[in-house]
């Protein structure tokens, strides 16, 4: 593959970090800077993975040379004071471990924000001073058709929530990938539109673009492919019109954002099953319960080879399951009985660290004449770099390409057995690793799942890197309101601030209250606020993800599961509400939110708010307190409970013990 990857937008002084893909470690290559401003200075060195760090704004092509090609990737830098700044911003941006003592650094070197920038509507002009309109990053998207014999790509920006200009005052910046052989002298611009003669497609064309106000936008893509002609008689996610297709590749599976997902603690979820040869069989086991609760995606937590730590995320092989497990065989007869229940499974995949416990690390520690040294990050003191002082896992240096090849082998290992990686710790890896393993998986499944690990989360992982992203800020809010910190309503707050945090709209967000690293939200919030956060997971726009036991009233974050203490009030309460979003498709991702009028006694426990499907339209009702509340709203509705189907019909108001959704009358 070695060819780079798409063009890149970012900021003069932020960090990109080039890398050729598929690398073979025995293989020289070489970066140059073959075009530039004129007025730039930067340059490159002489390592086969180069940071680039851009000193004034303009177009530069980086060109990586290889003992068999030459391929040139187009980088459009933007004023720094373009740079993208602000809550869920994060320019990125990951790879670094210099944040906790570590005195070196690999991959991205870009500071922990969202990147930002502005430019020409054209794609080829001056950037523009800030005119200190409005605020925040803008945000894309990008469609295309076939018109005649040409693609037509259009692009729609839209401001940021907070700031007061108008979109057609937004910019728009055109790319085409340098892989696909069409040039800006191939194609017509004309302000948000793209024109592709067909004739110039050789078999694909991708086409990036970024929104432009006070900073720049997360960038969008949307390819062109000529079909084989296998490929005309089905749909299949593919727009077809003769013999070329479009897609959009940023967008999630659709199947992944109708899913309710379930976390399994491995080593603790099955652990009373006596009788089971192997947690394997154990897990296998439980699938019945599974599938009765009403789950159908997977999470475990690691499996592999592991140092000893329960948790498993101290790994010592990449390539083998963990014998305290079962093995290999075990581990797809689990897979395969889940898909037969119509499941799918995510792989917990850890590429940041390895365990101090690996054979690797403990050949190179202290020494640096093995093989194996160069795999590490060193910090001057001999010991390895590592986040918080965490003392028992050692930092990958992505800047190897032996450690790239060695990660990417264990990619493919286990993508072809999962239906999707929950990918740990995704901040801490570079950037230019994700956007290759994305390329990596996708181009053998393009339904295959990417779900981040991102606390906070950044925005730019949306580009072509994740399908869906921990919802950390709500995580965060939902734990404030329980302990009476915030208002009920901040949880509102929370939905809209992913657009205040520049991520696009076809990004989508997993829901969570609690997982294996958290107290559970029962202990620290108490049973009423449990209730009401559980209604907040299944009615506000993203995909509810229960971490087992939490459906029991579990109170132990990583122990053994009390399955003969489960609490039958908390199961049925989590039994109807995930019946209720299987019966009401609009209170999932793809419903509208929308902020209503309300009135409560006690306003700080409560929230009420719309959603909005293409016919209904539901008001819902949440209340973290204790006891019940009569809340007053300013909308004519049918006052029987979705969630129980009982009548909550009130003389001031509807009655809301914990969570109730009505639907609006027409």
């Amino acid at each position: 593959m070695d060819h780079p990857g798409p063009p890149q937008f970012l900021a003069v002084g932020d960090s990109l970090q080039l890398a050729p893909r598929d690398p073979d470690p025995d293989a020289d290559y070489e970066w140059t800077i073959s075009e530039a401003p004129l007025a730039s200075e930067t340059s490159l060195g002489d390592d086969a993975v180069e940071e680039f760090v851009p000193d004034v704004p303009g177009r530069y092509t980086a060109t990586l040379r290889t003992p068999t090609d030459r391929f040139d990737l187009t980088i459009r830098v933007f004023p720094s004071d373009r740079r993208p700044t602000g809550e869920g911003s994060g320019a990125g941006r990951s790879g670094m471990s210099g944040m906790s003592g570590y005195s070196g650094q690999s991959g991205s070197a870009r500071p922990f924000k969202s990147g930002g920038v502005s430019g020409s509507g054209s794609g080829s002009g001056a950037l523009g001073e800030s005119s200190g309109e409005g605020s925040g990053r803008p945000r894309i998207r990008l469609d295309a058709v076939i018109e005649g014999e040409e693609a037509v790509v259009t692009a729609t920006p839209t401001p940021h929530p907070d700031s007061t200009r108008d979109p057609d005052d937004l910019d728009v910046e055109f790319l085409l990938d340098d892989r696909d052989g069409v040039t800006e002298s191939d194609v017509a611009i004309d302000d948000r539109e793209l024109r592709i003669p067909l004739d110039v497609i050789d078999e694909q064309v991708r086409v990036h673009a970024v929104a432009i106000g006070e900073s720049y936008s997360v960038a969008d893509t949307v390819t062109v492919d000529r079909l084989a002609e296998t490929d005309l008689a089905t749909d299949g996610g593919v727009a077809t019109t003769g013999s070329f297709g479009v897609e959009r590749p940023n967008d999630p599976p659709e199947w992944g954002t109708d899913v309710t997902l379930y976390e399994i603690y491995v080593r603790g979820y099955a652990a009373d099953d006596e009788e089971a040869d192997t947690t394997f069989e154990a897990l296998e086991n439980r699938l019945d319960y599974m599938e009765e609760l009403g789950v159908d995606c997977l999470w475990l937590t690691p499996v592999l080879q592991h140092d000893g730590a329960p948790h498993g995320y101290n790994i010592t092989d990449f390539f083998s399951i963990a014998d305290d497990l079962g093995d290999r065989e075990d581990y797809e007869s689990f897979v395969d009985a889940a898909h037969d229940r119509g499941m799918s499974v995510l792989f917990d995949l850890v590429m940041n660290h390895s365990a101090r416990d690996h054979p690797y690390f403990q050949d190179a520690y202290q020494n640096p004449d093995s093989e194996y040294y160069d795999w590490y990050e060193w910090q001057d003191n001999g010991e390895p770099g590592t986040y918080f002082g965490w003392e028992y896992i050692a930092n990958f240096d992505f800047s190897n390409l032996e450690v790239r090849e060695h990660l990417l082998e264990a990619v493919d290992e286990w993508a072809e057995i999962a239906d999707g990686f929950r990918c740990d710790m995704a901040w801490a890896v570079p950037e230019s690793f994700w956007k290759e393993m994305r390329e990596r998986v996708k181009s053998k499944d393009p339904e295959f799942l990417l779900l981040d690990e991102t606390i906070p989360y950044i925005a730019d992982f949306h580009e072509g890197m994740f399908d869906i992203h921990f919802d950390t800020t709500l995580y965060f809010t939902l734990r404030q309101v329980g302990n009476g910190h915030q208002p009920a309503e901040s949880i509102l707050d929370a939905v809209e601030g992913r657009k205040r945090s520049a991520f696009p709209d076809h990004a989508a967000f997993m829901l969570y209250m609690e997982n294996h690293d958290e107290t559970r939200y029962v202990v620290e919030c108490g049973d009423a606020a449990t209730k009401a956060a559980a209604g907040a997971l299944f009615t506000l726009p993203g995909i509810p993800m229960l971490y087992g036991g939490q459906e029991l009233g579990q109170r132990g974050r990583r122990d053994h599961l009390a399955w003969d203490h489960a609490r039958e009030e908390i199961r049925e309460h989590y039994d109807d509400l995930i019946e209720l979003k299987e019966n009401h498709p609009a209170l999932g991702e793809n419903g509208d939110l929308e902020r209503i009028e309300y009135e409560a006694n006690d306003a700080e426990k409560v929230v009420a708010f719309g959603r909005e499907g293409e016919d209904t339209e539901y008001v819902v009702l949440l209340n973290f307190g204790e006891g019940t509340e009569t809340v007053g709203i300013d909308k004519t509705v049918d006052a029987t409970d979705l969630v129980t189907g009982d009548s909550i019909a009130a003389e001031e108001g509807l009655t809301v013990e914990d969570v109730a959704v009505v639907e609006v009358d027409e």
